[in-house]
């Protein structure tokens, strides 16, 4: 599956941010869907997940309550909804699939979107 994630941008503390990411072929339906983002001098870390049908969600602890995933099998699309943002949500987002919910590790990945968060 191929991804590409867009709606990056420039936004002020405290403002939103709708990021989304399309995927080729027709086997999207399959893939636990996930946001990642690194920030400069930083590893990548989890943001939220997604099971297959979209009944289970989980985040990173600092992002719960700001930030909601969700996704339309029938557009094989997934989007992130980033409410109350922070200085510190600063980095560049990647969109990924993975086969497993529980022990999330994906194998296919987006090409990033920067978002930017100023104070």
């Amino acid at each position: 599956v191929q991804l590409q994630a867009s709606g990056g941008g420039l936004v002020q503390a405290g403002g939103s941010l709708r990021l989304s990411c399309a995927a080729s072929g027709r086997t999207f339906s399959r893939y636990v869907m996930g946001w990642f983002r690194q920030a400069p001098g930083k590893e990548r870390e989890f943001v939220a997940r997604i099971s297959w049908n979209g009944g289970l969600t989980n985040y990173t602890d600092s992002v719960k309550g700001r930030f909601s995933v969700s996704r339309d099998n029938a557009k094989n699309t997934v989007t992130l909804q980033m409410n109350s943002l922070k200085p510190e949500d600063t980095a560049v987002y990647y969109c990924a699939a993975g086969e497993t919910y529980s022990d999330y590790a994906p194998a296919y990945w987006g090409q990033g979107t920067l978002v930017t968060v100023s104070s």
